[in-house]
């Protein structure tokens, strides 16, 4: 039988959530979480139960700073448990809350209840105890009606109090961390704790520390800092996903000891255990219609966030039409030409109350195929990720999303999962997307393609190139061979899609001729007043961002090291 310790008295809010953690486990109580963390370590207890944040009263100090000195034990789970508070008296048929000059209860309730007192009884005294049982048998025994006590229900009755009042407190989450010996393997859906020891000043400490979390794609979950009480030197608590045993979070830690810190021994591990979420999450399961790479590079995302998520293909075991019916949220991630097709084909299956995210690359004819083939009360949105899976993380990736009139809270929880990872999501209406497509993709990579097909059609030997381009030249080259390198059913893709995108390449090509025919009549007056007239279009911000930009690329290319690869 496994043992816990955890903090009293009968029928408070630690006991409940040791039952939750384990229903048959033999449970010893003590006053102080020093107390607590000291039967573990003596090996009374072979797991300890402590809190250490509520949603109404903030983080529990006392453990942070007790847990720094625990040697051999570690933070191994959690438990988050609805704290439901009542309001006791001693007799209910006489009870006036007008009569009530006293209120009794533990600190930690009292922080979760400062609203509920500060507006029903402003003028209270309130009084502070360890355990309520002696003043709750004082109060019976003299008929003190001038007495109330805050606590769960079952230890007011315990006690023998009537409630007066239930659920005094909304929205009352207490979150208990599970100590124990050994830490446990890894889930996928984790979180890590660690801790410093008092560090030295030194410019930029937090910043470079988060930094290292930040370049490898590692979310921060939380952060506190405050001064060693001995000392009053800074101390950094930092709770990130990942399982210690995860590459880029381990790699992160050593970092930081290593090069930020610059101190061995500076970063002591708390634990690591399977993550919980304090916010309410509306959106459980999540399934993929389309199983390419781009599909499995979200799912692993999604599921390392808690979702479950399921592929499905035409291969794959189970169909898109048996997982329509069983998830939340119903993703198409298929090549443009086939997009409308597909959403023909699954979305009369979906029913009210699930969300249909189009995962695609273009937008007018597909979100109106969507509309017309899927129930009224199905959410609709699009999102185009503009990063191939080859990508690590979505950390400054440009993503553009096009919501719907029919965009809802799963909706707008995808989009917070997109914001959460770092993506820069730029908001489009249909049309507008289209259009920026093809100034953005449609365009370029025709561009590329038919300068590969004109080299190819004079015969023109690539190794020559670069030692007759210019910088600024250099730019359209190096796109023609990335193009070239890569899928190129994904950019055949690219250049057949249709909506307004195909406005920018037909007005190119209309321009590029005039451009040809006036360039041949050597007429140059007119050339510089037509590049006089295109600089007046763009903004002077903008020249002079994009120009930055270019001048830093012009510097990597200029490098001898970089050279030497042309």
């Amino acid at each position: 039988m496994v043992k816990i310790a955890t903090l009293g008295p009968q029928g408070s809010d630690s006991i409940s959530a040791a039952g939750q953690y384990s229903p048959d486990a033999e449970i010893f109580l003590f006053n102080q979480i020093s107390e607590v963390l000291s039967a573990l370590a003596s090996g009374k207890a072979d797991k300890a139960l402590v809190p250490v944040y509520n949603t109404r009263g903030g983080e529990v100090k006392e453990y942070f700073r007790l847990l720094e000195n625990v040697e051999n034990e570690y933070w191994i789970d959690n438990i988050v448990l609805p704290i439901h508070l009542s309001l006791g008296v001693v007799a209910l048929e006489t009870h006036k809350p007008e009569l009530i000059k006293t209120i009794v209860g533990r600190q930690a309730v009292f922080n979760q209840c400062r609203e509920y007192i500060s507006t029903n009884f402003p003028d209270v005294t309130l009084i502070s105890v360890g355990s309520l049982a002696e003043k709750i048998k004082a109060a019976i025994s003299s008929s003190d009606h001038s007495y109330a006590f805050i606590d769960t229900e079952e230890s007011l009755k315990l006690g023998g109090l009537e409630i007066a009042e239930r659920e005094v407190v909304s929205h009352n989450r207490t979150r208990f961390a599970v100590l124990g010996k050994k830490l446990p393997p890894s889930t996928g859906y984790d979180a890590t704790a660690v801790i410093t020891k008092p560090l030295n000043d030194r410019v930029g400490m937090l910043v470079d520390i988060l930094n290292e979390f930040t370049r490898r794609g590692v979310n921060i979950l939380d952060l506190r800092s405050e001064n060693d009480i001995k000392t009053q030197k800074l101390q950094i608590y930092l709770e990130a996903e990942g399982h210690i045993e995860d590459l880029p979070l381990r790699s992160a830690l050593e970092t930081i000891e290593k090069r930020v810190i610059q101190e061995r021994d500076s970063i002591k591990l708390l634990g690591s255990f399977p993550r919980i979420d304090m916010r309410v999450k509306q959106i459980k399961n999540i399934g993929f219609i389309g199983s390419g790479a781009m599909s499995q590079w979200f799912a692993v995302r999604l599921a390392n966030e808690g979702y479950k998520t399921v592929i499905t293909g035409r291969s794959s075991e189970i169909s898109p039409e048996e997982m329509v019916k069983d998830v939340d949220i119903v993703c198409i991630c298929v090549p443009i030409s086939v997009t409308a097709e597909t959403i023909r084909q699954y979305g009369p299956l979906l029913h009210e109350g699930q969300a249909l995210i189009l995962l695609a690359g273009e937008s007018e004819n597909t979100l109106q195929t969507a509309m017309d083939f899927t129930h009224s009360g199905v959410e609709l949105m699009l999102v185009h990720n503009l990063w191939g899976p080859q990508a690590d993380t979505m950390k400054d990736k440009n993503v553009s999303v096009v919501r719907t009139s029919r965009s809802g809270a799963f909706c707008s929880e995808f989009e917070a999962f997109l914001y959460k990872h770092g993506a820069a999501i730029y908001h489009d209406s249909a049309n507008k997307h289209d259009l920026l497509m093809g100034v953005g993709q449609k365009l370029p990579t025709l561009i590329s393609v038919a300068l590969a097909k004109t080299l190819k059609e004079h015969g023109v030997d690539c190794a020559d190139i670069s030692s007759h381009s210019t910088l600024t030249s250099l730019y359209g080259v190096l796109s023609m061979v990335r193009v070239h390198n890569q899928n190129p059913r994904t950019y055949a893709e690219i250049m057949s899609t249709t909506g307004d995108g195909r406005k920018i390449v037909r007005s190119f090509v209309k321009n590029i001729t005039n451009l040809m025919e006036i360039a041949e009549d050597r007429d140059i007056q007119e050339l510089c007043s037509i590049m006089e007239s295109s600089k007046e279009f763009m903004s002077e911000k903008f020249r002079e961002n994009n120009m930055r930009q270019a001048k830093a690329v012009d510097a990597i290319l200029s490098d001898n090291g970089v050279k030497d690869l042309y």
